[in-house]
């Protein structure tokens, strides 16, 4: 199994600790585990650290089912963050010369990751000049007899498209015919306004985490939720990979769950200042364009001129301490990934920056 280097994951490695104004990370502003702790009555020197339930606790799928409609514990199962939950699922579903379908600009795991398996991947391009969305006959045009799978981030990472009930059940019956599997990356998928596809599909398959809206990546609490048979396999091979969550993780992801309502609303007031400072911001400043997505924690700025993403990313972070992922780890030149799920005051000073440094340089 040959895997192509995974660029994005590379270059957050490899540069984020040098940020000072971090404009790129996905995830919403992180709480301290003094801060998670305080949610809760939950003594952690209590805690035994053994592997406990391998699937997750009962109690805690059960929490995690509440941002479902659908309530069967025997439909889900834990991971070690989004990542693995997505390894896990096409580990399990596909098999060499299998087809698979997603989208670009995208998630490179769902293009390289069935590669390596020794699938075939076809590319819908998300457009923008239609705000980066793509057409139903997008997908259908792609279909072969050989596929298995269709791949979607909702919202996708990095434009931040949003696939809406309409077009899901559109797609799902197209898919419904054919046998076709659906895995939705639901890692920004707010649960208060979009549907997951696990809860539309009989073949939808979601995954996400704790990571992104509820700020705890560092806890690597993710999960599969999805067809019955389905989990059934994704357990039995976790056995080979994972093991379990363990007791710990599972305590502190039970806190975040039973205090949902409190932390995504912290998140959703993050996102509306940031995005509407970024819309004034980008009045104020022409060399600057992009299609403000309406839910998830991700944007695509585009820097007009720019024709070299890596230099302009590496420059801005050894000048002034901005750090952006560039438009080339998506195949995508012109373009800076924006995060905005972080801190507002660190969020706005680092735009004021970015601006003063783009007018001090230019002609790019």
């Amino acid at each position: 199994m040959k895997l192509k280097d995974f660029k994005v994951e590379q270059w957050m490695n490899e540069n984020e600790g040098q940020a000072k104004y971090n404009l790129t990370d996905t995830c919403a502003s992180s709480f301290s585990l003094q801060e998670l702790l305080d949610m809760g009555e939950l003594d952690p020197s209590s805690i035994l650290l053994d592997y406990g339930e391998i699937t997750g606790k009962k109690s805690l799928r059960q929490e995690i089912l509440n941002l479902y409609q659908g309530k069967d514990p025997d439909q889900i199962t834990t991971t070690n963050g989004c990542l693995e939950a997505n390894t896990l699922v096409m580990d399990t579903l596909l098999e060499p010369q299998d087809h698979v379908i997603t989208c670009v600009p995208g998630y490179q795991q769902f293009v390289s990751y069935p590669e390596s398996l020794g699938c075939t991947v076809s590319l819908v391009h998300l457009d923008l000049a239609k705000d980066w969305s793509c057409s139903l006959d997008d997908f259908k045009n792609q279909i072969t007899e050989n596929t298995k799978l269709v791949i979607l981030n909702n919202p996708n990472n990095p434009t931040g498209t949003l696939f809406l009930l309409p077009f899901l059940e559109e797609l799902i019956a197209v898919c419904r015919k054919k046998g076709i599997y659906i895995l939705c990356d639901e890692v920004y998928r707010d649960p208060e306004h979009l549907e997951s596809i696990s809860d539309l599909y009989e073949r939808g398959i979601s995954t996400s985490s704790l990571s992104k809206l509820f700020g705890l990546a560092g806890l690597r609490l993710g999960w599969v939720k999805g067809p019955r048979d389905v989990i059934q396999k994704i357990n039995a091979r976790r056995d080979y990979v994972m093991i379990s969550t363990g007791e710990l993780r599972d305590a502190l992801g039970m806190i975040a769950l039973q205090n949902k309502e409190k932390i995504l609303q912290r998140t959703r007031t993050i996102l509306q200042t940031n995005k509407g400072f970024l819309r004034s911001w980008l009045r104020a400043h022409p060399d600057f364009s992009c299609v403000i997505p309406k839910e998830g924690t991700v944007a695509f700025l585009q820097i007009h001129g720019m024709k070299d993403s890596e230099s302009m990313a590496k420059r801005l972070l050894k000048e002034k301490g901005i750090f952006f992922v560039p438009g080339s780890c998506f195949d995508k030149e012109g373009y800076m990934r924006l995060g905005l799920g972080q801190d507002p005051e660190n969020f706005q000073a680092g735009l004021k920056e970015l601006a003063l440094f783009l007018k001090s340089v230019k002609p790019l």
